[in-house]
């Protein structure tokens, strides 16, 4: 089980919204560059990156701040946000991301996602971003009129290496992990999961556990509000994982 720290950028600082309102950031740090080597520092063996402004404008306004990311880091970087078509895709690959999360186009534009998966295999995963079930897109503004169960089988289809599903309600907010909704998707789906949402101290981890033990679908959980302001210590969650999987 893996904890991905996340540094969220947006008009170029390192920031945290509360369930992914635009314009409800706290920023965390002025250089997004030094957020990623603080969490590589601490112990973090991947790093989540999204780039905000992409993900609400379906542009790339911080590309140089992630090639400069990837370039400073020797731990693989995944990222998401604004990513909508195969060259933007490209771009991000050969900046040295190891893989990119899709969300807008994984929902809206089935052949395109289709399209990257077959160009980039297994360097695709898809952002599930849902409130009450119903998922959301375009920097979760949008509805789609979608469930879950309704697009998984498709996803897996179309090439989707991996899942990040996020309890939109719960993003930002501190307040626990949805483990009825991650269980059901762990369940159903034949591509690792990884939790986003709510992820806000160790218990929060524990709880998780069982999803990933004994060869579970669950790959790891992202978090950022909470080690931010020390509410889960990034290192003690290590430690904690590392126990359990001797």
């Amino acid at each position: 089980m893996i904890i991905f720290p996340a540094v969220d950028i947006q008009k170029g600082k390192a920031v945290r919204l509360r369930q992914g309102v635009a314009n409800d950031a706290t920023v965390f740090d002025d250089d997004p560059v030094r957020a990623a080597r603080r969490w590589q520092d601490a112990g973090a063996k991947w790093l989540h990156v999204v780039d905000l402004d992409g993900a609400f404008d379906g542009s790339a306004p911080n590309s140089t701040i992630v090639h400069d990311i990837c370039r400073e880091l020797t731990i693989p970087v995944q990222l998401g946000g604004g990513i909508r078509d195969a060259e933007t895709a490209a771009r991000y690959l050969d900046a040295g991301v190891t893989r990119l999360i899709i969300g807008t186009v994984a929902l809206e534009q089935p052949e395109v996602f289709a399209d990257i998966c077959r160009r980039f295999p297994g360097r695709i995963g898809v952002s599930l971003d849902a409130v009450s079930g119903s998922l959301k897109s375009r920097g979760w503004v949008a509805d789609t009129g979608l469930t879950v169960d309704a697009v998984l089988p498709r996803l897996q289809e179309d090439g989707a290496a991996f899942i990040i599903y996020t309890d939109i309600t719960r993003d930002g907010m501190q307040s626990g992990v949805n483990i009825p909704a991650l269980t059901h998707l762990c369940e159903t789906a034949s591509i690792p999961v990884l939790a986003a949402g709510g992820v806000a101290t160790l218990d929060d981890v524990k709880a998780l556990w069982p999803l990933s033990a004994r060869g579970g679908r669950l790959e790891g959980a992202v978090t950022g509000r909470a080690i931010y302001t020390g509410t889960l210590d990034l290192a003690e969650a290590n430690a904690w994982i590392a126990a359990q999987e001797k």
